[in-house]
């Protein structure tokens, strides 16, 4: 990775940051690695959060925070009761600041982008109105939609991790320009002999060589249809299956007391938040087949972590997560209902030369590595701040 010529300090915001792990807090933690590694200074600001805070070559402001109701772990930040931040971030030289997520954290890189008077770059990564309509009544879920659009049309760039996501931002108002930057993962290098690793992989996590493997990363949420996937796999009877579900959220509970209702304990595992990444990749790797029937998500990072093991994902017609996945060459589709779930798994299952071809095909198109990102990140940042200086030198 070839840096710009001198180091630049840059902000990166975000409503979450480890302890609290999901797919964005993931692409936080690697921008800070992947800068921090080209010479730059980086300063995350998030809120405080319960738990150590994660080592690394960055600074961390973190601001008052209260928990969300029915979210754990995850926090929501009051910096207007917080005198500190708003001086630190006064008195922090920012180069550029980057905003991942619209709400508090997104609003202090706004108020530092006008103070500093330097670029604001904002990378939509969610469907925000679900996560509102399900905590707040109405009223307030158009008041934070409202303060949202004024967030994303006061940057600088917004970006966005696809391009099926730009439909999301316009359904929600938004009518400016926007750039696909996409995210990448940290499985693609490392790893000289797939074949043998994945080998390896299943004696570790117990999957015996007649088992099909299948595999569930992230939120257990509703909306990203884990109990479509509970009673799917109710239908597989005669299959000899093994699921794997790593994570948690409100909907655990629920989940896992359907399974033993369906009777599917023997056959099903809940194995929590795994947050030793070397651990995770090797559940990706072991699986035969990842299922994410989600219309939720928009570029979901755990397809990609799958696709770097060539294990192939299994999602939804229609969904904005399926946009790169072609059915049959680089993943599967199929409807949502728990019918269709299965009698999909039941098909892959029964062709393993379709599923290898498919996940062979998942690893050539979907698992592009963070050193191949962030090459491009640091050449967009640098364009940003060249064409904003120029600007303002014009004026």
């Amino acid at each position: 990775m070839t840096p710009e010529t001198g180091p630049n300090l840059y902000g990166l915001f975000n409503d979450s940051f480890p302890p609290v792990l999901d797919g964005v807090t993931l692409t936080v933690e690697n921008y800070c690695q992947w800068l921090a590694a080209a010479g730059h200074k980086v300063c995350v600001v998030t809120p405080w959060t319960p738990g150590s805070c994660p080592e690394g070559d960055f600074t961390m402001y973190r601001y008052l925070s209260l928990p969300i109701y029915n979210r754990h772990p995850y926090r929501y930040g009051y910096p207007r009761f917080d005198p500190f931040i708003w001086r630190k971030l006064r008195s922090t030289p920012f180069r550029l600041v980057h905003a991942h997520c619209p709400f508090s954290s997104g609003r202090l890189a706004a108020y530092a982008a006008r103070k500093h008077d330097i670029p604001l770059v904002a990378t939509f990564h969610s469907k925000y109105r679900t996560d509102l309509e399900r905590s707040l009544p109405g009223p307030m879920v158009r008041y934070q939609m409202k303060r949202l659009l004024e967030f994303y049309n006061s940057a600088t760039e917004v970006w966005i991790p696809q391009s099926a996501v730009e439909e999301t931002l316009r359904e929600y108002g938004y009518t400016g320009d926007v750039k696909v930057v996409e995210n990448g993962n940290d499985f693609s290098e490392g790893i000289s002999d797939l074949s043998a690793y994945r080998k390896e992989a299943r004696r570790h996590i117990g999957l015996a060589d007649d088992e099909f493997g299948l595999l569930f990363v992230g939120q257990h949420i509703l909306e990203k249809g884990i109990e479509i996937i509970v009673r799917a796999l109710a239908g597989l009877a005669g299959l000899k299956f093994h699921m794997n579900f790593i994570g948690t959220g409100y909907a655990l509970h629920d989940m896992q007391e359907l399974t033993r209702e369906l009777g599917l304990s023997a056959h099903v595992a809940f194995h929590g938040v795994i947050d030793n990444r070397e651990e995770l990749r090797r559940f990706y790797a072991a699986s035969d087949l990842f299922l994410f029937p989600s219309f939720y998500d928009n570029a979901p990072l755990v397809v990609r972590e799958a696709a770097a093991m060539s294990t192939p994902s299994l999602l939804l017609e229609g969904s904005t997560a399926a946009e790169l996945v072609r059915d049959g060459d680089n993943g599967f589709l199929t409807r949502r209902t728990p019918e269709a779930y299965a009698a999909a798994i039941r098909a892959i299952a029964s062709d393993p030369i379709m599923k290898e071809k498919a996940g062979h095909g998942a690893r050539a198109t979907l698992a592009r590595s963070w050193r191949d990102v962030m090459d491009e990140v640091l050449i967009r940042y640098a364009e940003i701040t060249d064409r904003y200086e120029h600007n303002c030198h014009k004026k």
